[in-house]
């Protein structure tokens, strides 16, 4: 077995890409990570098209998207979900975002593999693109299923801290958040991108600091600069080049101190004073590192 070479790795160790495909690259290292958060491909690149800064725009993003027949949705799902279910922690837990499309698919591989469901967040969007056909609703929501690896082992939940976010009030599991600003495109834009509030709440509420956050499908990293704004480490794969360069600039990024602070000012669970009275500090030792 060869030798996994990192395309990027930080020089704070916290940020770290491999490129190539994850059903390959899972099974060529062992590390456990706290948490998974992943955003799998959708399967909508069937030509069609939707509404984008007030252009017409083809849904299409890429042969990784294209549309497949149920049963290799199903296998491709229950595949790199078994590779990650080898990669957690005994009490560590997972994220997967989709829309009706796939989040069935997803669920039914994690009932397959023995996951415990949690919760099905559902995130509604504040600012969807509008439904250029007038023949149904507008879509406005996508899906994140948080799923624990044993039914035995419990998992870590900061319900105390997403109260105070909440006005001191349970938080439920619609969250309404807009999707991905200008600012957070300086770098360039993955055509999934998701939104930094969201993966910032994601790992606020199910992460410790300096816990290890892995994501199969990194895009643009997102959950990487997340990780790395609220002091946990990360490693993201992908099989694109090009969207892991656009990840390096955005670690690159956060790298200057004023953008790391200008960064945080903008996503509301970080401005909220909850957070800051919750004890959060940076950890800066080093338990253990990745394998390479």
């Amino acid at each position: 077995m060869s030798k996994i070479i990192p395309f990027f790795k930080s020089t704070d160790r916290a940020f770290t890409l491999l490129h190539g495909d994850s059903l390959k690259l899972l099974s060529q290292f062992r590390f456990h990570f706290d948490m998974i958060f992943a955003d799998p491909p959708y399967f909508l690149s069937d030509g069609g098209i939707s509404v984008q800064s007030g252009k017409i725009v083809c849904v299409n993003k890429g042969e990784w998207d294209k549309s497949r027949n149920l049963d290799d949705v199903n296998d491709f799902n229950y595949k790199w979900l078994s590779l990650c279910r080898d990669k957690l922690k005994e009490n560590g837990t997972i994220w997967i975002s989709g829309t009706y499309h796939n989040i069935f698919s997803v669920a039914n591989a994690l009932t397959k593999l023995d996951f415990k469901i949690l919760n099905v967040v559902t995130w509604a969007k504040t600012n969807p693109p509008p439904n250029i056909s007038c023949r149904y609703f507008t879509y406005s929501t996508e899906f994140i299923i948080w799923a624990r690896k044993s039914h035995k082992c419990p998992h870590y939940f900061n319900y105390r801290l997403m109260r105070e976010l909440n006005e001191g009030k349970q938080m439920t599991d619609v969250w309404r958040l807009p999707a991905i600003a200008p600012w957070e495109k300086s770098c360039g834009k993955h055509p999934t991108q998701k939104p930094l509030a969201l993966l910032v709440r994601i790992i606020l509420a199910s992460t410790k600091p300096n816990s290890w956050i892995l994501d199969p499908f990194a895009g643009s990293s997102t959950t990487g600069i997340a990780a790395n704004l609220v002091g946990r480490r990360f490693l993201g794969i992908d099989n694109e080049q090009v969207f892991l360069e656009l990840s390096r600039n955005r670690k690159f990024e956060i790298d200057d101190y004023n953008k790391y602070v200008l960064y945080r000012s903008k996503i509301k669970d970080l401005k909220n004073k909850a957070f800051a009275d919750c004890g959060y500090e940076v950890n800066e030792d080093e338990p253990y590192d990745l394998p390479f």
